[in-house]
């Protein structure tokens, strides 16, 4: 998927949609990730979680991944360049350091995959962290046949604007406990449409 087309507007349609929601569920866990040093945020669009997560945390260096040029200016103008290098390309082929990562960001993402590249794209990124690394995730959910019919809608958009050939959700949840991840923290909002995820590879206290 690329949204080079609409990133200029993503982030009002996005308002118009879900008001703040989704922005409510990026910006859930900041205060449980606030010391991590080395982050990796894959496909997390024009940088509203980026710049937060700059903000608050002053020690972080961010690699972050994107397909669309467009979103990665965005990002750029918005959160800067001092501790944050900008990689334009594929999640799934971008080379990334072997254990490089104590924390991993994947915004609305995974539910952009289908079932053989998440199944791809999780161990391969797994591949990358530290051994007590974090996953921070926010992604849509089909708690009833109205959500289903909301993310219906949504696939259908974003397969006209920016070609996104996947058309279903996926669970990431068996895969991410496949690759030694814990649940550590959900949340949920919009009656149970969206989610925001904690996971670790050990035991963390997330207080």
């Amino acid at each position: 998927m690329n949204c080079d087309q609409i990133a200029r507007w993503y982030r009002w349609l996005e308002y118009a949609a879900f008001g703040r929601a989704l922005e409510r569920r990026r910006f859930a866990f900041l205060g449980q990730v606030a010391d991590a040093r080395r982050v990796l945020v894959l496909g997390d669009g024009d940088g509203r979680f980026l710049a937060q997560l700059i903000e608050r945390n002053r020690r972080a260096s961010v690699d972050y991944v994107d397909s669309s040029r467009e979103m990665l200016e965005l990002a750029r103008m918005r959160a800067g360049t001092d501790r944050v290098a900008y990689l334009h390309g594929d999640a799934l082929t971008i080379p990334l350091p072997a254990a490089g990562y104590d924390l991993v960001v994947t915004h609305f993402f995974l539910d952009c995959l289908n079932a053989d590249d998440a199944r791809a794209l999780i161990p391969r990124v797994a591949a990358s962290l530290k051994p007590d690394a974090r996953w921070l995730i926010s992604e849509f959910r089909e708690p009833a046949w109205w959500a289903h019919a909301i993310v219906a809608v949504l696939y259908a958009f974003f397969r006209i604007a920016a070609g996104l050939r996947v058309c279903r959700l996926i669970d990431h949840r068996p895969l991410l406990a496949n690759a030694g991840f814990a649940l550590l923290r959900e949340e949920t909002a919009l009656a149970g449409l969206l989610a925001s995820e904690l996971w670790a590879r050990a035991t963390i206290d997330p207080e």
